[in-house]
């Protein structure tokens, strides 16, 4: 067996990210050659993987950001199993270069993010072999884009919460995209309005609006005319607290979002926005 150095190890682990002992192992068994060495510890992170499919990985980094002239915006999530790794700055630095990998190549979906690359490798590749180096699950389970004429993103602290929204004009303050997509991080909004709520979602909270006011004693002996109108009112009251431009202004609870941003300027329509939290 040849004799592994300090420097010998330390090499590999700033090719790899891997840990110093698995480095010097990886060395050990394939006799100083690098390329083998740097091959079995991918191997090792496949292996890991493998044995952990089965493990919650709720854990992770949210992360969102825009391009230079922020007419595009990614948000990506990378998952891990606990918080402790997810706080690692390794890790977030890792989540942040798929990110980036996003913003500069604009993928259609998640399993085109997948498939793009980092240095010579496939992001779908590269995750698997840091399973082995953190020993924990791990994915990128979600993206989502936002293009538009000004996109703004909020990361809340801590990394488990981000948003993206789109506007359909530049703004003359970005402060005005941070104040909704900040109403978009708190208030969660199924729609930007009442007509982009889709269709099933309209039809599920007609249902339950139906039944609600059916079940309500104050309610028996009412005609179904009656019924179905008193339920269409607890449905305007769904859209009203749940669609993005008719939600209470979380800064000014005396105007909906819709109202501050024509106070701005009549024209400037939010264009749509993407939200994803962990632990939710």
């Amino acid at each position: 067996m040849a004799q592994i150095t300090a420097a010998e190890v330390n090499k590999l682990r700033q090719m790899t990210g891997a840990g110093m002992m698995d480095c010097k192992k990886a060395l050990e068994e394939a006799n100083g050659d690098y390329e083998k060495a740097n091959e079995i510890i991918r191997k090792k992170g496949q292996l890991v993987a493998a044995k952990r499919a089965d493990r919650e990985a709720t854990e992770g980094a949210v992360l969102a950001k825009t391009n230079a002239d922020s007419t595009f915006g990614a948000l990506s999530v990378l998952s891990c199993e606990t918080d402790f790794v997810a706080k690692n700055d390794q890790f977030v630095q890792f989540a942040t270069s798929i990110l980036n990998a996003a913003i500069e190549n604009k993928p259609a979906d998640l399993a085109a993010l997948k498939q793009l690359k980092l240095g010579n490798q496939l992001i779908s590749d590269v995750v698997t072999e840091r399973v082995g180096i953190i020993g924990e699950k791990s994915d990128v389970i979600f993206y989502a884009k936002i293009e538009a004429a000004q996109v703004v993103a909020y990361i809340h602290p801590g990394n488990k919460l981000a948003t993206l929204v789109g506007f359909s004009k530049k703004l003359s303050d970005v402060q005005i995209g941070k104040d909704v997509a900040m109403q978009i991080a708190a208030m969660n909004p199924v729609a930007v309005d009442k007509e982009s709520v889709p269709a099933a979602t309209v039809a599920k909270e007609r249902d339950i609006a139906v039944e609600q006011t059916r079940l309500d004693k104050k309610n028996e002996g009412k005609p179904a005319n009656i019924i179905e109108k008193i339920a269409e009112g607890k449905l305007e009251k769904f859209f009203k607290e749940n669609t993005l431009v008719n939600q209470e202004f979380i800064k000014d609870s005396k105007s909906t979002v819709g109202q501050y941003l024509a106070s701005i300027d009549k024209d400037l329509k939010i264009t749509g926005f993407a939200r994803y939290t962990l632990n939710a």
